[in-house]
């Protein structure tokens, strides 16, 4: 944040109160005061304040609600990663101190920003959200027949229509079995509106063209990204995707590498449909292949850096707005000859 600003604001935000703080630009004096909570008188709040204003707030569940509400008062507003502000976390703590010290890292632009963005894909992004819970809870389900079955002595791959000897086992089998039909069908819902948000949104259909990538693979990519050009290098969209370490390097002396806080479903995307390209036709099976034959990798690190190869694809489709063309980006054996990782 290179640029001055005439007022510094933090808000510790909870469903009962907001914590405000504020600096100006020509005084390390802090202000704090401590009211109910009402966005409307925040709002209000920050029209009152003369000059320019940059405003702070924690990544929470409401964080993106207030990001909505608050955009349009401010001409900074960053939500900020709370985990590296926990750094702060030493003497008292109440919602006032919480503030101040957020103003002040603020002030110094010592922030971690999260990136938030408008309505776009607000919707999807919901979506999704609701979806993966629906794929948790049937697999809770699924793991949950299969032990009462097993427990039963039997191999736990049984249908429906299986009967246990048990009344109790019985009656216990057929609300999972209940609970997983009415799961089939929410994902089927899910799956439909996809379809219709893929006839929306061009993007998402741009990400279906990819090898392995699929619907819902295509949908999880859009509404984690939003934004792909705010990735400048691969190197930072591989890391966000979990596809890359860091080093760790004291004294010329490397103590080796730490895995990134990283997104966790992009990873498993691109993990899963690199093993779902390979072995089909396509320049993701070739790479792979080249790795294996050429290069004499192990297939373990070969799927590792095809997955890496399949996310590179992806943000260069996404930042292109074209559809993938294998064509136009194998330009023949060269491709493989020089993948670029």
């Amino acid at each position: 944040m290179d640029e001055q600003y005439d007022h510094y604001i933090a808000v510790d935000w909870s469903i009962r109160n907001m914590a405000i703080a504020r600096m100006t630009g020509k005084s390390n004096k802090i202000s704090v005061v401590d009211v109910p909570s009402d966005v409307s008188e925040l709002r209000l709040y920050l029209k009152n304040l003369r000059g320019s204003k940059a405003l702070a707030l924690e990544e929470t569940t409401t964080s993106q609600w207030l990001y909505t509400e608050l955009k349009g008062e401010v001409e900074r507003l960053i939500i900020c990663d709370p985990v590296r502000n926990h750094l702060l976390s030493e003497g008292a703590k109440t919602d006032k101190i919480d503030a101040s010290k957020l103003v002040q890292l603020l002030r110094a632009n010592l922030l971690k920003e999260v990136y938030h963005s408008g309505e776009k894909f607000l919707e999807l992004r919901r979506l999704v959200s609701g979806y993966e819970d629906v794929v948790r809870a049937g697999v809770r389900l699924k793991n949950q027949r299969y032990s009462l079955l097993r427990a039963c002595g039997l191999t736990g791959e049984e249908s429906m229509e299986t009967r246990l000897r048990g009344a109790i086992e019985q009656r216990v089998l057929e609300g999972l079995d209940r609970q997983l039909v009415c799961n089939k069908e929410e994902k089927k819902r899910y799956e439909a509106d996809f379809n219709e948000l893929a006839k929306k949104h061009p993007e998402i259909r741009h990400q279906d063209s990819l090898p392995g990538v699929g619907l819902i693979g295509a949908v999880r990519i859009v509404s984690r990204v939003v934004c792909p050009h705010r990735f400048v290098k691969a190197g930072d969209y591989l890391s966000y995707a979990g596809l890359v370490k860091l080093e760790r390097t004291s004294g010329q002396v490397t103590y080796g590498r730490k895995q990134s806080r990283y997104c966790r479903e992009l990873k498993y995307v691109y993990k899963i449909g690199a093993v779902t390209a390979i072995g089909k036709n396509n320049p993701i099976n070739d790479y792979y292949e080249y790795l294996i034959k050429e290069k004499k990798y192990p297939d373990y690190l070969a799927r590792h850096k095809t997955a890496r190869r399949l996310a590179n694809l992806s943000l260069g489709v996404f930042k292109s707005g074209e559809k993938y063309r294998r064509e136009r980006l194998k330009k023949g054996d060269q491709e493989i000859k020089n993948p670029g990782l």
